[in-house]
């Protein structure tokens, strides 16, 4: 699986003004629902209830929100890029200026997995990472996603 066939380039977002959490949650809910054709609020609530299994932050600035939907037809991805880190509840405690959200079909569960394992893999890049954080145009950072890993049958 690409990333390019789960993450269109008018999913990936930067905003200079989010608060916390649940402002994140809430732009990428909005954004996976003109691309997916989902209901805003259906798909916030599914990440948020996700979150109150322990939050998707997982350190060093960076959140891998993910939920499950009925009826939507394969996984999705959105990403987030905060020209402000916000706080998200993360492990470490630090702040989150990096979020890739995941969504999958409610039955989803090694599509939703192998996408899951893929985006963590690609964010431990400390290389890919930086240059995320010094990118603030989405057509930038869409190219270094996608171009970032090459395809792994292995994944």
């Amino acid at each position: 699986m690409e990333l390019a066939d789960i993450l269109s380039e008018d999913s990936v977002l930067v905003h200079d003004k989010v608060r916390d959490k649940t402002e994140a949650l809430e732009i990428l809910a909005d954004q996976a629902a003109s691309v997916t054709g989902q209901d805003a609020s259906t798909i916030y609530e599914a990440l948020a209830a996700r979150e109150t299994l322990g939050s998707t932050g997982l350190g060093n600035g960076i959140a891998i929100p993910h939920g499950k939907l009925p009826g939507l037809k394969g996984v999705s991805a959105a990403f987030l890029r905060l020209k402000q880190p916000a706080e998200f509840d993360s492990v470490d405690d630090q702040p989150v200026d990096l979020v890739f959200m995941l969504l999958a079909p409610a039955g989803a569960g090694a599509d939703h997995l192998k996408a899951l394992a893929r985006v963590a893999r690609l964010l431990r890049t400390d290389a890919l990472v930086e240059a995320l954080r010094s990118a603030d145009k989405p057509q930038k950072l869409y190219a270094l996603l996608t171009a970032a890993l090459p395809s792994q049958n292995a994944a």
